[in-house]
């Protein structure tokens, strides 16, 4: 690509400003030694993690509890040909501290499935990339 085409890189805080702005994203992971893609409702904390909320018993605690994962957000608009998409990687952990689980319940995302027993999932924001396409409209 040329330096002046329309793609643009994003800095950290770009990304995280945008990431602020939508609620659904996709968490990256392997299931069964496969690439799995899940869409799911989402939050920044105040700490820039992304925080999910999920069902304790649900394949993907079991599946990302531990280990590094890629989690995907973006907003496009296809008339325009012009979005951004940003793509946070870090550690995921089941957070377990009860002081810690009882502000996220005020504060942190919504599940939009009823949960009996949620749960909140951190995304440390370790690694933070994102590209932005301006506009493009003409161009086939």
């Amino acid at each position: 690509m040329f330096q002046d085409d329309a793609f643009r890189g994003l800095d950290r805080q770009e990304c995280l400003r945008l990431l602020a702005k939508v609620t659904v994203g996709r968490v990256v992971y392997t299931r069964q030694a496969l690439p799995a893609v899940l869409p799911v409702n989402f939050s920044l904390d105040t700490d820039t993690s992304v925080v999910l909320s999920t069902s304790a018993g649900s394949d993907l605690v079991r599946a990302i509890d531990g280990v590094v994962v890629a989690f995907e957000a973006d907003d496009f608009t296809a008339s325009t040909r012009s979005g951004w998409s940003v793509v946070v990687t870090g550690r995921a952990t089941v957070v377990t501290d009860p002081d810690e689980h009882e502000r996220l319940v005020q504060t942190g995302p919504r599940s939009w499935m009823p949960l009996g027993d949620a749960v909140f999932v951190r995304i440390e924001s370790e690694m933070v990339t994102g590209r932005e396409l301006r506009g493009m409209v003409g161009m086939q």
